[in-house]
C-alpha cells in the first residue's frame, strides 16, 4: 500500500525494473507489477480514504486460503486478531489480520496469478521472513491457522536451520521465522513483522540506487548463510529487503539458485 501510487511506481520501477498495469481490485487505484518478460509479481494499491480501507505504507505478506472465513476464524481462535474482513476484493476475498505478537499479514481467497517461488527472477519476491518474539510459538500458530501440519511432509515441511524455523513447500524453502523481536521497540525494524525479500543481481548497487531515488538503507548489505542481503526503505517509509542472485545449494532461499 502506497500513499502516492505514481511515486511508488517511479521508485520501484527504477529500483527493480518493474512495469505496471492497472487492474480492478478493491475500490481504489491498484496496479500489478511485472518483471521482465511480463510475469506478474506483486500488487501496489493506493492507501487513501477513497479506497474504503486506510492502511499504512507497507508491504504485506498474503497467504493463500481455500476459505478466507475459515482461516480468519482459526486466527481468532488461536489468539490472533482480524482487523478487516473477510470481504469481497476484486476477483476474490481478503482479510487483514495479525498474529498474537502483532505481526500483520493478509489472507487471500481467489486466483493466484503468480507462481514465483524458486524462480530466481530479478525483481521477484524470493523469500519471506517473520521476525517474532518466539519462532517456535509462531510456527505453531501459523501451522495451525494454515494447515501446514495437515498437508503432509511431502507438501509442507518445517525445520530448524541457521538459527531460525524454515518452512519448505514442495521441497523449496520459502519462509523463515526468527525470534528476538520486541513488540514495544521504537525501531520498527525490530518489532514483530513479516519481511519480503526481492531477488536482485547486486545488493550493493540496488541499495545505492534506492538511496539516490529518495529511499534509504536500514540495514547495510551483509553476507548471510542465505546470501548477501540488505534492508531498505522507499521514499514513503515502506520497508523491504533485497537478496542477491547467486549460484548455491540453498534452493528456494535468498542467494540460492533455482
Amino acid at each position: 500500500m502506497a500513499a502516492d501510487l505514481d511515486r511508488a511506481h517511479h521508485f520501484y520501477g527504477e529500483v527493480f525494473g518493474w512495469g505496471f498495469r492497472p487492474t480492478r481490485q478493491g475500490h481504489g487505484r491498484y496496479t500489478i507489477a511485472y518483471t521482465e518478460g511480463g510475469v506478474p509479481t506483486v500488487g501496489i494499491g493506493a492507501s487513501s480514504p477513497s479506497s474504503g480501507v486506510s492502511l499504512p505504507v507497507t508491504w504485506t505478506t498474503y497467504f493463500a486460503a481455500d476459505s478466507a472465513d475459515d482461516v480468519a476464524s482459526r486466527v481468532q481462535e488461536r489468539g490472533g486478531t482480524v482487523a478487516v474482513g473477510p470481504l469481497e476484493f476484486g476477483s476474490g476475498r481478503v482479510a487483514w489480520a495479525a498474529d498474537p505478537d502483532g505481526a500483520n499479514f493478509g489472507i487471500w481467497e481467489g486466483d493466484l496469478t503468480s507462481a514465483w517461488w524458486g524462480e530466481r527472477r530479478p525483481g521477484a519476491p524470493v523469500w519471506l521472513e517473520l521476525r517474532t518474539r518466539d519462532a517456535f510459538e509462531a510456527a505453531l500458530f501459523y501451522g495451525q491457522v494454515f494447515g501446514w501440519d495437515t498437508q503432509g511432509r511431502e507438501r509442507c515441511d518445517v525445520r530448524f536451520e541457521h538459527d531460525r524455523v524454515v518452512l519448505h513447500i514442495d521441497g523449496k524453502a520459502v519462509a523463515g521465522l526468527r525470534g528476538g523481536a520486541i513488540e514495544a521497540a521504537p525501531d520498527p525494524n525490530v518489532r514483530p513483522r513479516w519481511r519480503v525479500y526481492f531477488c536482485v543481481k547486486d545488493v550493493d548497487e540496488v541499495a545505492e540506487r534506492a538511496t539516490e531515488l529518495g529511499g534509504g538503507v536500514i540495514s547495510p548489505a551483509a553476507d548471510t548463510p542465505y546470501g548477501r542481503v540488505a534492508v531498505l526503505r522507499d521514499p514513503e517509509g515502506g520497508i523491504f529487503s533485497v537478496a542477491a542472485v547467486r549460484k548455491g545449494p540453498a534452493d528456494g532461499e535468498p542467494g540460492g539458485s533455482g
